[in-house]
C-alpha cells in the first residue's frame, strides 16, 4: 500500500484513510473527519500550526483571538489540599452540632443520599461537633477555626465559597473532576487548558508548573495525569518541580556536552523535525520541538529560580522556617510567588494527607500547622509586591467531610467520611471581591441552603477571570468538541469585582 507523500494539511489517520484505497467509504469518512475538524471552535487553522520553529528566546503565544475579553488575572496559583479537609473543623462554623452532639443524623437532613462503603454499613451516624474553637475575624467577620491563626489574619483578602458541591464521592474521581472537569481520566488538566489558550510569557519557563508536599505511606496517590495535557499538545502538560535532588529530572547535559553544543544539537534536531512535520502534518512534532526548547531554557532558568539567596530575612519570617527547606508546603508557596513573578501562567501546588477518616483532631492539627502560614504568607507577599491584583489564588480540596462520625465516637478521636454535598473553598486576588462570603449550608453543613456552586461553576469562573469564555475554549478530539467545563458551568458573578 502506497501512502500519499507530503501533505501538511492532513493528519496521520486521514493519510491512511485517503491513501489506503480500500473503498469509496474510506474516502467519504476521511472527508467527514476533515469537515469535523474544520468546525472546531477556537482551534487554530492547520496553516497556523506551521509556525516558525519555537525559539527559546521568545514566549509561546496562545490561540488567536484569546483572551476573549479583558482579563482580570494573568496567573493562577492553585493550592490543592489533596484528601479533602474538613470544612466543619476549619471554616463552616456549626454551633447546632455542639448542641446535638452524639444524636443520630436526622433522616430529614440525609434525605436518602448515598454514603461511601466506609459508613454505609454503620448502625449509627452520630452527629459530631468540632473540637476546635471558632471566632469571627477582620472587617468581614469571617468565621475561622483556631487551627488557622495565620489565615484568620488575611480573611479580608479572601472570598469564601461555602456552598461548593461535586458529584464525586471518592478521592480519585473527586480530585480528577476538580482538576480536569471529568471524573474519568483522559481529559486535560485546568493548567493545560490555560497554557493551550493563553501560552506562556516567559521564554525559559513552562506555562504550567506543579509542586507537591506532604503525604504519608498509604495516602491517596497523586497521578501525573492530574497535570497532564491528555489530547492537547503535550507541550501544555504541567512540568513537575521536585523538592529534592534535581528540581527537574534529566534536565542537565551529559558530562562533556557544553551548552553551546546542546544548542547546535537542538537546532539540527529542530530542522529534522520540521522536515517530518512538512511531510506528515503531525502537530505533535511541533509540540516536541517546543518541549526541547523549553528544556533548554529551563537549564538556565531553574537554578536561578531555586536560588533563594536573594530573598530577605523578612520574607522568610513571613513564610516561616519551613520555607528554607525545599519540598515543604511553605517553600512551595514561596516558589509559587517567584514563578508568577517570572510570568508563569499556572502554578499547581498539592499538599497531601487531608484524608482524615480516623484520628482527625491530631491529624488535622498537623496539616493545618504545615499549611496555614504558607497560604497566608503567599497572599500577603503577593499583595505587598502588587502581584495579588492580577494573580488568582485558589484554596480547595476535592470535596468536604460529613457532620457525622465515621467509626466510634470518642471525645478526641473521631473521624469524618467523604461528603460531596457541600464544602468550602476560598479565592483571593485576580479580580475577586475580597472580604466576601458566598453561599450557605444548613445547620449541619450537610446540604447547601443558599447559592449552590458546582465544580464546573468554579472552573468557569477561573477561566473568566483569565479572560477566557469557558464555552469557547474547545478542542476537537475523536469527532467531538471538548472543553474544561464539559456541557455545564456558570460564572459566579457575585465573586467578581
Amino acid at each position: 500500500m502506497q501512502l500519499p507523500s507530503a501533505n501538511p494539511l492532513r493528519l496521520a489517520r486521514r493519510q491512511f484513510l485517503q491513501g489506503s484505497g480500500l473503498s469509496l467509504g474510506s474516502a467519504v469518512l476521511a472527508s467527514l473527519l476533515a469537515a469535523d475538524d474544520a468546525r472546531s471552535q477556537d482551534r487554530p487553522p492547520t496553516s497556523d500550526v506551521r509556525s516558525p520553529i519555537p525559539d527559546s528566546r521568545r514566549p509561546i503565544p496562545g490561540l488567536a483571538g484569546l483572551p476573549h475579553h479583558p482579563p482580570r488575572a494573568k496567573s493562577v496559583i492553585f493550592l490543592c489540599q489533596s484528601g479533602a479537609p474538613s470544612q466543619l473543623d476549619l471554616f463552616d462554623y456549626k454551633p447546632v452540632l455542639a448542641e446535638r452532639h452524639g444524636e443520630e443524623l436526622p433522616e430529614s437532613i440525609r434525605r436518602g443520599q448515598r454514603l461511601t462503603t466506609m459508613t454505609s454499613e454503620q448502625k449509627s451516624l452520630p452527629l459530631t461537633a468540632s473540637l476546635f474553637k471558632f471566632a469571627q475575624h477582620g472587617r468581614s467577620g469571617a468565621w475561622v477555626s483556631e487551627l488557622l491563626p495565620h489565615t484568620a489574619k488575611i480573611v479580608d483578602e479572601l472570598c469564601f465559597l461555602k456552598s461548593l458541591h461535586t458529584s464525586a464521592i471518592n478521592h480519585d474521581p473527586g480530585i480528577t473532576f476538580l482538576q480536569t472537569g471529568s471524573e474519568q481520566p483522559g481529559r486535560p488538566s485546568m493548567g493545560s487548558w490555560v497554557s493551550y489558550g493563553l501560552g506562556t510569557e516567559n521564554a525559559n519557563l513552562p506555562a504550567f508548573v506543579v509542586m507537591i508536599s506532604g503525604g504519608e505511606p498509604g495516602d491517596q496517590p497523586l497521578y501525573g495525569r492530574l497535570w497532564g495535557s491528555a489530547f492537547l499538545p503535550t507541550s501544555h502538560a504541567g512540568v513537575k518541580l521536585r523538592g529534592s535532588g534535581d528540581r527537574v529530572l534529566y534536565l542537565a547535559n551529559p558530562p562533556g556536552v557544553s551548552r553551546e553544543a546542546r544548542r547546535r544539537q537542538l537546532d539540527t534536531l529542530a530542522d529534522l523535525n520540521r522536515l517530518g512535520h512538512d511531510r506528515d502534518g503531525d502537530p505533535e512534532i511541533i509540540a516536541r520541538i517546543e518541549q526541547y526548547e523549553r528544556a533548554f531554557g529551563l537549564q538556565a532558568a531553574v537554578p536561578e529560580l531555586a536560588d533563594l539567596s536573594d530573598e530577605t530575612a523578612a520574607t522568610f519570617e513571613l513564610y516561616g522556617d519551613d520555607a528554607k527547606q525545599p519540598g515543604t508546603y511553605a517553600s512551595n508557596c514561596l516558589m509559587a510567588r517567584r514563578l508568577v513573578e517570572r510570568g508563569v501562567r499556572f502554578v499547581q501546588l498539592y499538599h497531601r494527607d487531608w484524608d482524615h477518616h480516623t484520628k482527625l483532631p491530631s491529624r488535622i492539627r498537623k496539616h493545618a500547622k504545615l499549611t496555614d502560614q504558607g497560604s497566608a504568607a503567599l497572599i500577603a507577599d503577593l499583595a505587598q509586591r502588587d502581584l495579588l491584583r492580577d494573580t488568582l489564588v485558589i484554596w480547595a480540596g476535592e470535596f468536604g467531610r460529613t457532620a457525622y462520625c465515621q467509626g466510634e465516637l470518642t471525645a478526641d478521636d473521631y473521624g469524618r467520611d467523604h461528603h460531596p454535598r457541600c464544602f468550602t473553598v476560598w479565592l483571593a486576588g485576580g479580580g475577586v471581591k475580597p472580604g466576601l462570603t458566598i453561599g450557605r449550608t444548613d445547620d449541619f453543613s450537610y446540604n447547601v441552603a443558599e447559592r449552590p456552586i458546582h465544580i464546573h461553576d468554579l472552573q468557569a469562573t477561573v477561566l473568566h477571570l483569565l479572560g477566557i469564555d469557558h464555552e469557547r475554549l474547545t478542542f476537537r478530539f475523536q469527532s467531538r468538541d471538548y472543553r474544561l467545563t464539559d456541557i455545564a458551568g456558570e460564572v459566579v458573578r457575585e465573586a467578581l469585582l
